[in-house]
């Protein structure tokens, strides 16, 4: 049986709705809106569109002009606007680089970005030998376990890494993940003098992955990219697929700005 709207529409917070339903009453031809403005817009009252705009405020996506008692859009929907931009722009640029790669290598290609303490998977280019990783476009894995993962840690110092996983509990971690903040800070310390970070098993057992970051006109590490294949036996990756991973890391970063 299909879903009807009714069915659907019991998952949607209202709440949330309202939030973006203010966000999107402000156009290139309203700029600033009163509170009386924003009620209306949402057919609501002017005590009830209150506290969403308040929280909209507290949070930065709103602006408060207490002497003209107007509103108008803050930085934090820029922040969000750039970050989408960036996700596109990164996306856009890796993905002919990475299918090279596979070309090149003949290994499966992934690009990731870091979402807390995993990486997300935003591009994935098979091999042609059919021979697959677990992971598809979506994935989210733990970033202290896999070889983009490790690269994108290097980004954070070491406070914010003791920070990131100082709550972290290693008794249920999963597989080639450290156990212990000791052993994690050792492994970033190690992954940080690398160019690149190589696994044969260690979180997938039977694959071998080699990574890179890929940073912007900063210098900073805002991606990564890896190439993976299903091995018999365990041997390191010949250099050439090393150098091949990191060249193609270099070249996405030059179109990003990186010199």
């Amino acid at each position: 049986m299909d879903k009807t709207d009714t069915d659907e529409d019991r998952y949607l917070v209202p709440g949330l709705l309202r939030g973006f339903a203010v966000l999107d009453a402000f156009t290139s031809e309203r700029q600033e809106l009163t509170l009386s403005d924003i009620a209306r817009s949402l057919g609501l009252s002017r005590s009830a569109a209150f506290r969403t705009v308040y929280t909209l405020a507290h949070l930065g996506f709103l602006l408060h002009d207490a002497r003209r008692q107007t509103y108008a859009l803050g930085p934090a929907v820029l922040r969000l606007g750039h970050g989408y931009m960036a996700s596109r722009e990164l996306v856009q640029i890796a993905l002919p680089e990475i299918e090279a790669l596979r070309d090149e290598t003949d290994w499966s290609t992934h690009l990731g970005v870091r979402d807390g303490k995993s990486v997300l998977y935003m591009l994935r280019v098979a091999s042609r030998m059919g021979m697959g990783s677990i992971v598809h476009v979506g994935s989210r894995l733990p970033a202290a376990a896999t070889t983009m993962g490790r690269v994108l840690l290097t980004d954070l110092d070491e406070a914010s890494l003791i920070a990131l996983y100082r709550d972290e509990h290693y008794d249920h971690a999963p597989r080639g993940t450290p156990r212990n903040m000791a052993t994690l800070l050792a492994q970033w310390r190690a992954d940080r003098a690398r160019d690149v970070v190589v696994q044969l098993g260690s979180f997938e057992r039977g694959m071998a992955s080699v990574a890179a970051p890929i940073r912007d006109i900063s210098g900073g590490i805002v991606g990564a990219i890896n190439a993976t294949r299903a091995f018999d036996a365990p041997a390191p990756p010949d250099q050439s697929v090393i150098d091949a991973v990191t060249s193609c890391a270099r070249a996405i970063s030059r179109h990003l700005g990186c010199a």
